[in-house]
C-alpha cells in the first residue's frame, strides 16, 4: 500500500509512544501514534524500512482492551 504525501508528513510529525516495559537498548519496542481521523500509526523499532500499520480507532481501542483484559496472553 503507498502511503500518500499527507499521511507520511503526518507520521513524520506524529508524537509516537512505546511501552515502558519495551527494552532502553533499542530493541523489541512498539510504538504507537494517533493519527487525525480517528487512525492509529503502529511501527515495529526492528523494522524502520517497514511503513508503519495504519488502523482505525475502534480497532486500536478493542486491540488495548484486550490487552489489559489479557486476551493475548499467549
Amino acid at each position: 500500500m503507498a502511503i500518500s504525501e499527507e499521511l507520511r508528513a503526518e507520521l513524520e510529525t506524529a508524537q509516537w509512544r512505546k511501552s515502558t516495559l519495551s527494552h532502553d537498548d533499542g530493541g523489541d519496542c512498539l510504538y504507537a501514534a494517533r493519527l487525525s481521523g480517528d487512525r492509529y500509526a503502529i511501527r515495529d523499532s526492528e523494522q524502520p524500512d517497514v511503513p508503519p500499520m495504519i488502523v482505525r480507532g475502534g480497532v486500536f481501542r478493542a486491540f488495548v482492551g484486550g490487552t489489559k483484559l489479557g486476551e493475548f496472553d499467549f
